[in-house]
């Protein structure tokens, strides 16, 4: 292999004939184009389930702040807290939830941490939440594991444009 042609695979300049520098050949960025979200489908829906789960939990929390008689469970005694406290743990987790899934849409970096901490807080309190919602704390808690998996994984893609 000839010195040229070494050098032009590395990117380095070469000399021309002339004794001119040639400029390096541009190197292909790849099939990677769009936000650092979509460029991997995991923390795309990483990000959406923190979004969507933000929105939800920051309702729930809306409505058990506002009127904690409208919500009615038959084992209401089972939960470790008053419905009203509930309320603004869950309103303001869902607020940074949402705030966590917009940060990997953009790609923001610090967006990798809050989201993993959301979704493990998520996973926590979801657990409190089985006496009077079992099947949907359960379904939320896979749904914890998962995202907190796809950011974990895959989230070294976040940052990289």
């Amino acid at each position: 292999m000839s010195q040229q042609t070494l050098e032009t695979r590395t990117g380095t300049s070469t000399a021309t004939t002339d004794g001119s520098a040639a400029d390096p050949p541009a190197v292909a960025a790849g099939p990677r184009t769009g936000t650092p979200a979509a460029e991997s489908g995991w923390l795309m829906f990483a990000s959406v389930v923190l979004v969507l789960g933000g929105i939800i939990n920051a309702a729930y929390g809306a409505v058990a702040i506002l009127n904690d008689q409208w919500i009615v469970w038959s084992n209401r005694g089972a939960v470790f807290f008053d419905l009203t406290t509930w309320g603004w743990i869950l309103f303001a987790a869902g607020a940074l939830a949402f705030i966590a899934g917009l940060g990997l849409m953009v790609g923001s970096p610090g967006a990798r941490a809050l989201g993993v901490f959301m979704a493990s807080l998520s996973l926590v309190a979801n657990f409190f939440f089985i006496p009077a919602f079992p099947l949907w704390a359960i379904s939320v808690m896979a749904l914890d594991v998962i995202v907190i998996w796809a950011i974990t994984a895959h989230g070294d893609d976040v940052g990289r444009a």
